[in-house]
């Protein structure tokens, strides 16, 4: 039984932009989804209000703080945000628009904009539309239940923008939201979601998804996974942290190991999925794949699966089944038709990658320091004692040891794989292991 409280009546929406001039309503309170209506949508809202057609009622959350009132917008936010962009009201300054209209039918469409309206003497006709409104009390918890009840219609709530309406507040989600975005343009780049995908949070969720995933230490079943660790389980502060910088870490790895994966299905997030956890666990072990020519055998590898898939999925619409040499290409096909995000369609995707490009990691040194006998020897057998790199003369006291071909990308530890350097210069290229082989 809920606890809410509804009032009905209206308000024009000259009302609706002065509580927006004078900061009494929240258009984004904290459950609230982002932007999702393109121009289009907002041109036609326009025209509906201008021929007074009955447009959704909008809900408000009436709160008061310190004697003053406000409101958070629960239903309504696109309606109401479309009419202060067109109006330009103070934070939409930038964000103005026009649309062709005419006034009379026998006249002809002119282009019109709230200025015009303004200039014209017709600026009531859209100022003085009635909204129906509904003010509602009561708690938070009950307000974030009925916008998920009122969202599931029309331009429905994605799972993750149900998620964020639900738990905004939880620290996982936060976290995962900045690195979203501090990966937007990652996400872009290489095909794996579109801006409208973006709009309705879907980097949130793909990036929410790879950091529980690092926090379980492997394949998770997608929703009841993120339902779990978003809606309160407990992470602590650094696990949280470490699964961010293990994310960014890994994102690195996949684009460097497969430069090109967004031209191929991997672009898709259950496959990318699979390929970026199948990267982090081989890396766990202590397994990497930074050889060119091993990486150039991978992305063929890569290539051919997603053509083989491709075909056998264009047999399957003919009503022709795969042939034996066709055997991986249907299994996988098998495991991206349905259910895509459970546990056991994952573990098949996982061990088919595996089996396909296991072979081609090598195993990182597991010494990843020079030792001092290492050292001594590579001191005394230099006659030049200058830095490798920025050619300066070197000391007992002053000098470190370098791997020439990073430790990170698959340098042994070894007399092979040393040079003398200075420690400003080690300690400028050792933070980036791609930088410093470049400046060889």
């Amino acid at each position: 039984m809920t606890t809410l409280q509804f009032e009905y009546g209206s308000s024009t929406l000259q009302d609706f932009t002065y509580l927006h001039e004078k900061n009494q309503l929240n258009l984004n309170p904290g459950f609230q989804r982002d932007s999702v209506w393109n121009l289009s949508d907002r041109k036609k809202l326009i025209e509906s209000l201008l021929q007074g057609y009955p447009v959704p009622s909008v809900f408000l959350y009436r709160q008061s703080t310190d004697g003053k009132l406000s409101y958070d917008v629960i239903d309504g936010k696109q309606r109401l945000e479309t009419v202060l962009r067109f109006q330009g009201a103070r934070t939409f300054g930038r964000e103005r628009f026009s649309l062709k209209w005419k006034f009379d039918v026998s006249a002809d469409y002119e282009e019109w904009d709230w200025s015009k309206l303004q200039r014209k003497h017709l600026g009531h006709n859209l100022s003085g539309y009635k909204f129906q409104t509904v003010e509602v009390r009561g708690d938070l918890s009950d307000i974030i239940d009925l916008f998920v009840r009122i969202n599931s219609t029309g331009k429905r709530l994605t799972g993750a923008e149900k998620r964020h309406a639900r738990y905004f507040h939880s620290e996982f989600l936060k976290k995962a939201a900045a690195l979203a975005e501090r990966k937007r343009r990652f996400f872009l780049e290489n095909r794996l979601l579109s801006p409208g995908q973006i709009s309705r949070m879907k980097h949130v969720e793909l990036t929410c998804e790879l950091m529980v995933s690092i926090q379980s230490k492997g394949l998770i079943d997608k929703k009841k996974a993120l339902d779990s660790v978003i809606g309160g389980k407990a992470i602590s502060a650094p696990a949280v942290n470490k699964a961010v910088s293990e994310v960014v870490r890994v994102l690195g790895l996949v684009k460097r190991m497969f430069p090109n994966f967004g031209v191929t299905r991997f672009r898709n997030a259950a496959d990318f999925y699979s390929l970026f956890m199948l990267i982090w666990k081989m890396d766990s072990e202590g397994m990497i794949l930074n050889n060119a020519r091993r990486n150039q055998l991978a992305s063929a590898i890569l290539a051919k699966l997603d053509v083989g898939v491709a075909t056998v999925r264009e047999q399957q619409r003919k009503a022709k089944g795969a042939n034996e040499s066709q055997r991986i290409f249907a299994d996988y096909l098998l495991a991206v038709q349905s259910d895509t995000d459970s546990l056991a369609q994952r573990q098949r995707r996982e061990e088919i990658l595996k089996r396909l490009l296991s072979g081609l990691f090598e195993r990182r040194d597991s010494q990843r320091v020079f030792n001092a006998d290492q050292r001594r020897i590579l001191w005394h057998s230099d006659d030049r004692k200058r830095c490798s790199h920025c050619k300066k003369p070197l000391d007992w006291t002053n000098f470190t040891v370098d791997h020439t071909r990073a430790h990170a990308v698959g340098g042994r530890t070894s007399l092979e794989n040393a040079s003398l350097m200075c420690k400003p210069c080690n300690s400028r290229f050792g933070k980036n292991s791609k930088t410093r082989m470049a400046k060889r």
